[in-house]
């Protein structure tokens, strides 16, 4: 079977596209946990503020409960935050930790919010090695909710993106 990206063919057997797309759904659908693969998560950790898992459903809208406490990932453009421009600062949604600056933001063209620098001691990270690939999830330093990942294509001076979930946050305008 042959797929197009843009003006290059890529071939891609349909049992390998099937299998994929199939992978694809069940974790959209249960979550990556369905699959059975080891992830050292923010769990494990110890965090100041802490709450049992009914105390969480209850402090927390179903999506952002999702997102960060079961480690989801809302879907790309439906966040109102990728496109918000004002000066201020976006805060973790389960603790109200100042996260980002706004002057650290810029348009990914991912269709999630991005970031080339947290705050000091805003967010910790860990490594995440499921869907067969090693990527840095990033979490809140406060509460260690899941907030996204972070990647080395960014833009200078760190050439980071932090590749945030909306839902995950708050934005808190600047005063005045």
């Amino acid at each position: 079977m042959k797929t197009f990206n843009g003006n290059s063919a890529i071939h891609i057997s349909r049992r390998r596209l099937l299998a994929g797309s199939a992978a694809l759904l069940g974790v959209s659908v249960f979550g990556w946990r369905s699959l059975g693969l080891q992830h050292a998560d923010a769990a494990s950790e110890t965090f100041e503020i802490s709450h049992s898992d009914a105390e969480w459903k209850a402090l927390l809208a179903p999506e952002q409960y999702a997102v960060l406490r079961q480690e989801g990932t809302e879907r790309p453009f439906s966040s109102p935050l990728d496109h918000e421009k004002r000066e201020g600062v976006f805060a973790c949604a389960g603790c109200n930790l100042d996260l980002f600056s706004s002057k650290t933001k810029f348009d990914s063209r991912t269709g999630w919010p991005s970031f080339w620098k947290p705050l000091p001691k805003a967010v910790g990270e860990t490594v995440d090695s499921t869907f067969g690939m090693v990527r840095t999830e990033v979490h809140c330093h406060r509460c260690g909710g899941h907030l996204g990942h972070v990647f080395d294509d960014g833009p200078a001076p760190t050439h980071l993106r932090y590749c945030m979930n909306g839902v995950a946050m708050t934005f808190k305008p600047a005063l005045g």
